[in-house]
């Protein structure tokens, strides 16, 4: 009876998990069957970083059979030639790219104007912003003279316009986002025809979007977004190090860490740490700056200012090479990022406390360094100078022997010193000391 009942409950478990094996395969086999959509946030400057990442993103949907990228996008601008690599990996992606500019408040500025109207089908929030593609001059003063600006702009007007007719979107608006730098609101762009949608959030982006023709290379597409699955995606390891080493806060401040470092070592042979954490520094600056508008004029400013700290060691200027520093460090610091897109420039709240940091830094080092030359030798014969012992024998022009700073020497004086007496040395001359009796005694 026992066997029988122990035989019943293993076939009940074998039923149970036979069963169980199915509905989880069925499950698996529905949600396959399911369109899936990746979605990314860029939520800063358009850099080569973020181009890398948007682009990867795209491939690995392609790869994986995915059904199309969403990336919702909130970007105050970027460089140029990012922003165009990011354009042409959409336009000849051969699944849907998605862009959705949010969350409210965000915007498509400048750079993100184009990679907007770039994408298979463009949303935006209600309560964001898009426009403002003017392009900007590179350089002390952002200024360019009028033939070249003429060309700049000609050639970006002709870029949007083109993006415009490729997805049938406004290009009157298009060239008027570049030469009148026009920015409009998210209801605005709706309505003229600027974006395809506006969507509260992603769930219904993708009740808006089922349905809806779009042109890829290969041809017509209709898109089946009814009960699409969204996988939310982040930056992996590697792409988060170098997004934010794109930061132009963090890459100056690597700057100055590096020189600091560098400084130290050399100012103190052996040291070790200070030199690796310099070098590590300035190679993770130098990799950064190569993905940032970098004036070399900053950084050759910044370096000289180092050098004239350091000089102020070496040199009595009465303060006029550390003040000389200070201008030419707040100087490099101005000049280091060359773009007038504050997304891309040092900010403030991080260059004045740095410029100030440093110099009072070098200041206080400069400081200990004149009053350790300013005081007297400890040691070798220019410390005897001075020192006080007592004659342990006769002292007089022909010889002596005096006790001084815990050692005998054979002594000197111009006058006859008894046994016993203070004396003070005033010279030394090889192994011998010149010395005289102090004043107090008698």
């Amino acid at each position: 009876m026992a066997k029988g009942t122990v035989k019943g409950l293993i076939l009940v478990a074998m039923l149970l998990a036979v069963f169980w094996s199915t509905a989880v395969l069925q499950a698996e086999a529905s949600d396959l069957e399911q369109p899936v959509f990746n979605v990314i946030t860029i939520d800063a400057a358009i850099t080569p970083a973020a181009a890398d990442y948007i682009v990867k993103s795209i491939n690995e949907v392609r790869v994986s059979g995915g059904a199309g990228l969403v990336i919702q996008l909130d970007t105050p601008g970027g460089l140029d030639t990012a922003m165009r690599d990011i354009v042409k990996a959409i336009l000849n992606s051969s699944v849907p790219v998605v862009v959705y500019v949010a969350p409210s408040g965000g915007r498509a500025a400048s750079a993100g104007v184009m990679i907007t109207m770039a994408a298979h089908v463009a949303v935006m929030a209600p309560g964001t912003n898009i426009g403002a593609a003017h392009p900007v001059a590179m350089g002390l003063g952002g200024k360019m003279d009028e033939t070249m600006e003429k060309k700049v702009v000609n050639d970006a007007v002709a870029y949007t316009v083109g993006i415009a007719e490729r997805r049938g979107r406004n290009t009157e608006w298009a060239e008027a986002v570049v030469r009148e730098s026009v920015s409009i609101t998210a209801e605005e762009a709706l309505r003229e025809n600027v974006i395809d949608m506006m969507a509260l959030n992603l769930q219904d982006l993708l009740s808006q979007m089922d349905g809806r023709e779009i042109e890829l290379p290969s041809g017509t597409v209709t898109l089946s977004t009814a009960g699409a699955v969204l996988h939310q995606k982040s930056m992996g390891f590697r792409d988060k190090i170098l997004t934010t080493l794109a930061n132009p806060n963090i890459a100056y401040l690597l700057l100055l860490i590096g020189l600091a470092g560098l400084y130290f070592e050399f100012s103190n042979p052996g040291s070790i740490l200070p030199g690796v954490v310099g070098a590590m520094s300035l190679l993770l600056a130098f990799f950064a700056m190569q993905t940032l508008p970098v004036n070399y004029a900053g950084v050759l400013l910044i370096i000289f200012a180092v050098i004239l700290f350091v000089a102020e060691i070496m040199i009595t200027s009465y303060g006029m090479l550390s003040v000389a520093g200070i201008i030419s460090l707040a100087l490099g610091s101005l000049l280091l990022f060359d773009s007038p897109d504050p997304a891309l420039r040092v900010s403030f709240k991080v260059m004045i406390p740095a410029v100030v940091l440093v110099s009072l830094f070098f200041i206080t080092i400069i400081g200990l360094a004149v009053k350790a030359h300013g005081r007297k030798p400890a040691t070798g014969a220019e410390g005897m100078i001075g020192a006080t012992g007592r004659a342990v024998a006769p002292v007089h022009r022909q010889g002596g022997r005096v006790f001084v700073t815990g050692s005998y020497w054979n002594a000197v004086s111009s006058r006859d010193i008894e046994e016993g007496t203070t004396v003070r040395v005033t010279a030394v001359k090889g192994l011998t000391l010149e010395v005289e009796p102090l004043e107090t005694d008698t």
